[in-house]
């Protein structure tokens, strides 16, 4: 791996480049309060931010809060949200921190790391993306699979676990870009970087991509 202070200074730059080409990221998950969002985080692991909002368009009309969650059916539960990959295990996780936050946190999701992070089923990426979407607080950065995906094929890390990925982005960007790093990272992710076949010949980084170059 590079000087860690041309990874600082090529890291830099990645993301400038990326805030240049789309100007217009933003997130696609569709919730409207705090509450909403967790949900929503929780289900759209492994599934598309549009399969994940074509489910909540509907699940967020018939369970409004925690207690509606927590009280419900499980097995109705999983039927509600069956068009999301592995919705057993979501249904699981949802149910059991919707109980957890009538029982410890009076109905509300908390607005600290460690108290989400004790939720069932909530791990760092998505407590970071309900600190930052939900609340404006920033604390790290949300990895999931294109962020830990790009950050390595760019060799801004050779973590290979997302936390490990985590630390090292937090080392080399200032905290005032962490919050937008993962929805860049998904909008290059899903326009060039994908993980089986990425647009090398188009991507508007390739100069600051070890693997980039090695494609030419």
């Amino acid at each position: 791996m590079p000087h860690a202070n041309n990874v600082e200074t090529r890291a830099m730059q990645i993301v400038q480049l990326l805030k240049e080409t789309y100007p217009e990221s933003h997130v696609t998950l569709k919730a409207r309060n705090p509450f909403e969002v967790l949900v929503a985080t929780i289900l759209s692991a492994q599934s598309t931010d549009a399969q994940v909002n074509r489910v909540t368009q509907t699940l967020f009309r018939k369970y409004r809060n925690a207690e509606s969650f927590a009280t419900t059916d499980l097995h109705q539960l999983e039927l509600d949200i069956f068009a999301v990959g592995y919705y057993r295990q979501k249904a699981r996780y949802i149910q059991t921190t919707c109980q957890m936050l009538i029982q410890q946190f009076d109905g509300k999701v908390p607005r600290t790391m460690d108290e989400l992070l004790s939720l069932h089923g909530v791990g760092r990426k998505t407590a970071n993306i309900v600190l930052t979407r939900a609340f404006g607080i920033v604390e790290g950065i949300a990895v999931d699979t294109h962020v830990f995906r790009i950050s390595r094929r760019l060799e801004l890390t050779a973590g290979s676990t997302p936390e490990k990925v985590e630390q090292d982005l937090m080392k080399i960007l200032p905290k005032q870009l962490w919050g937008i790093i993962n929805q860049l990272f998904i909008t290059f992710g899903r326009h060039i970087c994908q993980a089986r076949d990425p647009q090398c010949n188009i991507c508007p980084i390739v100069s600051l991509c070890p693997y980039g170059q090695r494609q030419n």
